[in-house]
């Protein structure tokens, strides 16, 4: 014990220890600023948390939602619970205390968990899209295309990317040294706002992080963005005026979606690794990790008429 005492006091000499807390300067200085901020955030919050635990319960229980739609929707409801709860409730204890820190190993845990969680739900965005591309581009075969176990496959495969991306971004990322300067110019901590603190040369990590955002950025939305396009060009071709009206509003409000969410994380995640981080960073991050799980439970089913008739099914009205 008294060997390992000298030897950490001999490497803190050196200024060789590796650092065992952050300094999170978070999104103001300003004390009235932060709490204003703290309550939005903590609205944005709690309608996160209420808004997907609702569709995950309406989903369990209302057979007429076990459908592979719906089943997707659960684990995406889920995703966004986790993804959410990794970083708002440090956010909110942040913006009513002074000194923002985080312990490298709560920051390491918070880097894996929104990796896993966040990848996740770019993979389960393109699998919606492919759900939905199905159901209209080819509605007599869908019930032979979407069977249970393919669902199952989807959802799995979905959540095993999301941790396989999260394995090795987070490994590339921590396995770097961290020493002298602890302060990071962020509200949470995510990998280009920790690499910037690294006592080493990280260009290998930003290659393997934009390598890896390629595999579940870029993959996903392309995806998406086929999908869409053919369901966008078999709804031109109906006859039926409302049923158009009727697919095109869902579909805007999903690519609405779909574009803050994945925007917004292409912008953070594939671009060079910029020596500062900016005010302008630290904003379109709020759009990924606040606004977007809010969004979802909102305009992927709570404005759909079987959730709706589920809600009254179970509050008896």
């Amino acid at each position: 014990m008294l060997i390992c005492r000298q030897a950490y006091m001999s490497m803190g000499r050196e200024n060789k220890t590796y650092l065992t807390e952050f300094i999170l300067l978070g999104l103001s200085p300003d004390h009235q600023t932060q709490i204003l901020l703290f309550v939005v955030f903590l609205l944005i919050y709690l309608l996160t948390v209420l808004g997907n635990l609702l569709i995950i319960l309406l989903i369990h229980i209302d057979s007429r939602l076990h459908t592979p739609m719906y089943f997707f929707l659960r684990n995406l409801s889920f995703a966004d619970l986790c993804f959410s709860t990794t970083t708002v409730p440090q956010v909110l204890v942040h913006f009513l205390v002074r000194r923002k820190t985080i312990s490298f190993a709560g920051c390491s845990m918070q880097i894996i968990v929104l990796l896993l969680t966040g990848c996740t739900e770019c993979a389960l965005l393109a699998v919606m899209s492919y759900d939905r591309y199905v159901a209209v581009c080819k509605p007599l075969h869908y019930s032979t295309i979407m069977t249970h176990w393919t669902c199952v496959r989807l959802a799995v495969g979905s959540w095993a990317s999301g941790a396989f991306v999260s394995l090795v971004d987070s490994t590339f990322t921590l396995r770097l040294p961290y020493r002298g300067n602890n302060i990071i110019n962020h509200f949470f901590c995510e990998p280009p706002a920790l690499l910037k603190l690294a006592s080493a040369d990280s260009h290998s990590t930003e290659m393997a992080i934009f390598a890896m955002g390629v595999v579940i950025l870029l993959a996903p939305v392309s995806l998406i963005l086929v999908s869409y396009g053919n369901i966008i060009c078999t709804v031109v071709q109906m006859h039926s005026g409302e049923g158009r009206l009727k697919v095109f509003s869902t579909c805007g409000s999903h690519l609405i979606v779909v574009g803050l969410f994945y925007g917004s994380a292409i912008f953070a995640y594939m671009r060079p690794n910029a020596k500062l981080m900016n005010e302008r960073d630290k904003i379109i991050s709020v759009f990924y990790t606040v606004v977007t799980p809010m969004l979802n439970p909102i305009i992927y089913s709570l404005r759909n008429k079987d959730v709706k008739g589920a809600l009254r099914k179970v509050t008896g009205k």
